[in-house]
């Protein structure tokens, strides 16, 4: 590492330390609950800083200040740097909301008073920084050294994506997680909380609290949505610097925006439905890389327009499920809403799913996963049309036809090779006096 190599990661985790001192050592240093008007607060005063570090990235990078773009990071304009931080920075902003989720369960699971949950959220962010940021140099090592490794990642977005979109809302289960139970093993756990406290002696022993078992189920739960976040920041940008400040800002606001819109959880139904989307479309992007390059401009905003759709969505939801006025009209009115709703879903579902479609038949003749890509676009279109799920079945049942003659694999085969034999017994049946 060279000099100014230094002199720049330095200042910059200098500037975070500072303002994760600040955070708790003088602005949280009481227990206290933190009310939803604060955490707007914070949640825009993290975003303004964020911005305005932006606009320093864009002057770094256009004038090569401190060797920026030289002999750190990549030699990139102003311009485009600006571009690929922001639209970094929104990408992991977005694919943290399903993590807010998930620690909404969790403080749920627990039963954690809100006075505590700052600090078990301020060191579940100091320890996901710090796996994240060794995540973020393996990743660019292997992006680096093995061109082919964004293909992995793309199929790593891809198929999280579709987990998501099949996976319903589930409880935390603390007893299968490895942390808590390797935990148990090293020290007893206290019955109840003692406070803010991750540790307290009993009876001379040093004993874990619950508050601690959270931590734990907070970090481990980072390092899994880690694993996603991290292969889609490098399809915006493979620059070390831009990835890891545009992933640090994306988390240091994580504890505002959670005690922003934790109240509010329930309202974004179909938030989920459009992280779904993005992943997936990330996906795609990193499996096009190498092919048919989509511009960042682009990228930024599709993960915009999918955002204000499920938050359109959502809003939209919760409109309808408003108690009904006292009014003739108002049958009416739910039916248009929901029929709107209905029609806005399917128009939503046929847009990404042809585009999935036609990207993967342009990769039937440009290099590309098209035995992916097309799959995947019919299996989007699945979810609201039946001619796609008809064609999807009957590809399903070509590809394991050919695979049975030319390998003999016999997948597939069990229950008709079986039916003539139940159908001669059936009829042996019959025919016996």
């Amino acid at each position: 590492m060279q000099f100014l190599d230094v002199v720049v990661w330095g200042a910059f985790l200098a500037f975070v330390v500072a303002l994760l001192a600040l955070d708790l050592g003088v602005f949280h240093r009481q227990i206290r609950a933190i009310r939803s008007g604060e955490a707007l607060a914070w949640a825009g005063f993290y975003i303004s800083l964020a911005l305005a570090f932006n606009l320093l990235v864009y002057l770094l990078y256009e004038r090569n200040l401190l060797g920026v773009g030289i002999e750190v990071g990549h030699p990139l304009d102003g311009r485009t740097a600006a571009l690929q931080f922001l639209t970094g920075f929104l990408l992991e902003k977005s694919l943290s909301l399903d993590n807010v989720f998930v620690i909404a369960l969790i403080f749920a699971y627990f039963r954690v008073p809100l006075a505590y949950q700052h600090r078990v959220l301020f060191w579940g962010i100091l320890g996901a920084l710090l796996m994240r940021g060794a995540m973020i140099a393996l990743g660019a090592a292997l992006i680096s050294r093995f061109d082919w490794i964004v293909y992995v990642f793309g199929g790593i977005l891809i198929v999280t994506a579709a987990r998501m979109l099949l996976a319903g809302d589930e409880e935390p289960e603390p007893e299968k997680n490895v942390l808590i139970r390797v935990a148990r093993r090293f020290f007893p756990v206290t019955p109840e909380l003692h406070g803010e406290h991750f540790f307290v002696r009993v009876g001379g022993r040093r004993a874990a609290t619950p508050l601690f078992l959270v931590l734990l189920m907070v970090e481990s739960t980072d390092v899994l949505f880690a694993v996603d976040s991290i292969p889609a920041i490098f399809a915006v940008t493979q620059d070390p610097f831009l990835v890891f400040t545009s992933n640090v800002f994306a988390i240091l606001g994580l504890r505002s925006l959670y005690f922003a819109i934790a109240p509010l959880l329930g309202r974004f139904k179909y938030l989920k439905q459009s992280l779904v989307f993005i992943l997936a479309f990330v996906g795609v992007k990193m499996l096009l890389a190498h092919t048919v390059p989509i511009p960042t401009i682009t990228s930024l905003s599709v993960i915009v327009s999918f955002l204000a759709i499920g938050v359109l969505a959502s809003a939209l939801s919760a409109a309808r499920e408003v108690a009904p006025l006292a009014s003739p009209l108002a049958t009416d009115f739910e039916t248009l809403s929901k029929v709107t709703l209905q029609t806005a879903r399917k128009i939503i579902v046929l847009a990404v799913g042809s585009t999935l479609i036609l990207l993967g038949a342009a990769m039937i003749v440009l290099p590309g996963p098209a035995t992916v890509v097309i799959p995947l676009g019919l299996a989007v279109l699945g979810t609201e049309f039946v001619w796609a799920r008809r064609l999807l079945n009957r590809l399903r049942e070509e590809v394991l036809s050919v695979a049975n003659g030319r390998f003999g694999l016999g997948i597939g085969t069990t229950a008709s090779a079986e039916a003539p034999g139940a159908a001669a017994s059936e009829a042996d049946r019959k025919s016996a006096p």
